[in-house]
């Protein structure tokens, strides 16, 4: 596995322009880089690394959408239903995938980790731009 290829270096274009946001979508990045290098050290050694954090990482994601979610509903954010169902699906492919680890079901870490990685890039890129453009438009009303 190509370590450059899997690992994601955080870019300016990845960023809402909301350093509370941002801090936290590098913290989940960081996480997904996290997993996947532990996917270098073998199968064992991931499965063992994914038993240790995933609770807490997933902890964590609630935290980050919960801010996200109060962020959209205080400036009325027009598809916040839409972004938050979002949220809801990933946390429960997320759990469901978790519960088929923790009963022994068949789960590869490395699968896992690149469906993180798709995940959070896709949704920053796609979904969180969108409410960051609608943030920044409602500025540009304000300043005029």
């Amino acid at each position: 596995m190509a370590v450059d290829k899997d690992v994601v270096n955080w870019k300016n274009t990845y960023s809402v322009g909301i350093k509370l946001i941002d801090d936290q979508h590098k913290q989940l990045i960081s996480m997904t880089n996290d997993l996947f290098l532990s996917c270098l050290k073998g199968d064992d050694v991931a499965r063992a690394f994914f038993k240790k954090v995933i609770h807490g990482a997933v902890d964590y994601i609630k935290v980050h959408f919960d801010t996200e979610e109060k962020l959209m509903r205080k400036i009325a954010y027009p598809d916040f239903a839409a972004h938050k169902r979002e949220h809801e699906e990933f946390i429960g492919e997320v759990l469901l995938r978790v519960k088929d680890f923790e009963e022994g079901r068949k789960f590869v870490p490395n699968a896992f980790a690149r469906f993180l990685k798709e995940w959070v890039l896709t949704h920053i890129a796609m979904s969180d731009k969108k409410y960051a453009n609608f943030i920044w438009a409602m500025r540009q009303k304000e300043s005029t």
